[in-house]
């Protein structure tokens, strides 16, 4: 292999050079087989070649072809737009216009069968990544305020969905983007509106929407692509595609799948009807348990008032009263009765005192002697003895009813002596 010279800007290539060294490199491909989706094919009448655009149905990448008119017309309905197929062809670089284009000479069509085994390989992958975990799936919002609705121009899909979700609340609001939901447009354009409707901000749900049709029909709904814009999408998406048992991948990856579009319809917006007669249930509960409670709380007040503490507030107060009374009472006599026991003892004590006192003595006929002292304000002493006087004192002499004075005389003074025994 030779290396080509080296360029300069004094020495540059021509266009022709580099157009030619292209399409060198091109020719030493080979031919190839080459699987996509037909995006375009055009065949007029009259030419010899027809035009075709193979598109990558994972990613926006077209390639041209050509191919002779007769092909396509031997290829019959197979050969149409948005149908898989495998080309065989050779890579050519056309100098004149300077594009790359595949001359094809096979064109077959890829079988139910492999698309399904394609679908199934897909599913696998997108489940090992995550992305049908029932944990990352959002619940839908009871009323949304504003509903996106991605769907074919003037399809039933569109109308059940619309007509449902109206009928069971009517003031529901809808953002619609039209699409194409087939063929090798649907997938871009789908994608595109996802995420303009994602990135609006009244948008509370996103629905996509089809009615029925073959596995062909189905299959941008089961698109790598299309199924990731989903999953990436931060509002919650309702698939309802197609029938009941219909279900492209994008059912998995979505947040709620819906078997038909009019049971999105249903699903999106709670009955008026069903809601109103709910909330008047509800009133009626809340009334008649209010009302309950008040009949309890009102015979327990009742129960309440009946006690007698209640019935008469004044009934214990006069228990209490009468009770301080008999008590009081009760004092009173104890200490009436102790202070007559108490006179009582203290007139027995006098009347003993009385026996014992020098009265009593007196008034048996005895008398108190007291030697009256020469001084008047020294106290009168007792005469116990005849030695304690002498004669000319002067002795006062007490007697029961009165006293009188004595003057000792001197005669002589006898004193008995104490016999001996």
């Amino acid at each position: 292999m030779t290396t080509p010279p080296a360029t300069s800007p004094e020495q540059p290539w021509p266009v022709r050079t580099v157009a030619r060294k292209i399409a060198e490199w091109v020719d030493r491909l080979g031919a190839v087989w080459v699987e996509g989706q037909l995006a375009q094919v055009t065949a007029r009448p009259g030419t010899g070649t027809a035009f075709l655009v193979l598109r990558d149905p994972a990613a926006d990448v077209s390639l041209q072809l050509t191919a002779p008119v007769g092909l396509i017309r031997d290829g019959g309905p197979a050969v149409a737009e948005g149908n898989r197929v495998v080309v065989h062809g050779k890579p050519s670089f056309f100098l004149g216009r300077g594009t790359l284009s595949l001359r094809v000479d096979e064109i077959r069509a890829v079988g139910i069968g492999e698309l399904l085994a394609r679908i199934e390989r897909l599913r696998k992958l997108l489940a090992a990544e995550g992305l049908f975990d029932p944990a990352r799936k959002r619940r839908l919002p009871f009323l949304p305020g504003c509903i996106g609705l991605v769907t074919g121009r003037a399809s039933a899909a569109e109308h059940d969905v619309v007509s449902n979700a109206t009928a069971r609340w009517p003031s529901v609001r809808f953002r619609i983007e039209h699409t194409a939901t087939q063929g090798g447009l649907a997938v871009a354009q789908i994608v595109d509106a996802l995420g303009v409707l994602d990135r609006d901000p009244e948008v509370d749900v996103i629905v996509l929407a089809r009615g029925g049709g073959s596995v062909e029909d189905l299959l941008p709904f089961s698109d790598e692509t299309l199924c990731r814009a989903v999953a990436a999408c931060r509002t919650p998406v309702v698939s309802a595609i197609g029938h009941e048992p219909d279900t492209p991948l994008v059912d998995h990856v979505a947040d709620v799948r819906c078997s038909t579009p009019t049971e999105a319809g249903r699903r999106l917006v709670p009955d008026l009807a069903e809601e109103t007669t709910r909330i008047a249930g509800l009133r009626d509960r809340a009334r008649r348990a209010l009302a309950g409670w008040v009949d309890r709380e009102q015979r327990l007040l009742t129960a309440l008032r009946a006690r007698p503490v209640l019935a008469d507030p004044l009934r214990t107060l006069d228990a209490h009263t009468a009770e301080v009374e008999r008590l009081r009472d009760s004092a009173r006599g104890s200490v009436l009765r102790g202070l007559d026991r108490r006179s009582t003892d203290l007139e027995h004590v006098r009347a003993r005192l009385a026996t014992l006192g020098p009265a009593a003595t007196l008034a048996r006929g005895y008398a108190i002697v007291q030697r009256v002292p020469a001084d008047a304000g020294d106290t009168l002493p007792v005469l116990r003895s005849v030695d304690e006087v002498a004669p000319g004192d002067t002795l006062r002499i007490r007697v029961a009813d009165g006293a009188v004075t004595a003057t000792v005389d001197p005669a002589p003074r006898t004193k008995k002596k104490a016999s001996k025994t």
